[in-house]
């Protein structure tokens, strides 16, 4: 089993940044996506961002588009997300996550999840 560790959720106001990390205990797969996932109250858990290797392709939801920014080390099988210009719908509990293959989408085809880390934005 690969584990995945969230860091760096917090209380933040609106319009300020704060970063998350996530370290995975060892290579989860040969070819594999780490990405993050959101989960607000009272809504489904939805795409934030992820990054693809050995691409290092990117990829960002619609909803996060110019303000978040994914980033990562392949060798020590570590991904971080910087989010700035946050706004109160950005309040969620962030999970890191990581599955095989460039399919990065869709919540189904990760194998692995952390514990998830909780991010609270204020007006």
């Amino acid at each position: 089993q690969v584990h995945l560790v969230e860091s760096g959720g917090g209380l933040v106001q609106a319009g300020g940044s704060l970063g998350l990390s996530c370290a995975a205990s060892r290579r989860p797969f040969s070819g594999y996506t780490m990405g993050w996932f959101r989960q607000a109250p009272g809504k489904d858990r939805e795409f934030v961002a992820a990054i693809y290797w050995p691409s290092g392709s990117k990829y960002y939801a619609d909803s996060v588009k110019g303000r978040f920014a994914i980033s990562g080390d392949n060798a020590r099988n570590t991904v971080a997300l910087q989010m700035n210009s946050l706004k109160p719908d950005d309040t969620a509990i962030y999970y890191c996550a990581a599955g095989p293959g460039p399919y990065v989408y869709s919540e189904s085809h990760y194998s692995y999840w952390g514990q998830g880390t909780q991010v609270t934005v204020s007006s």
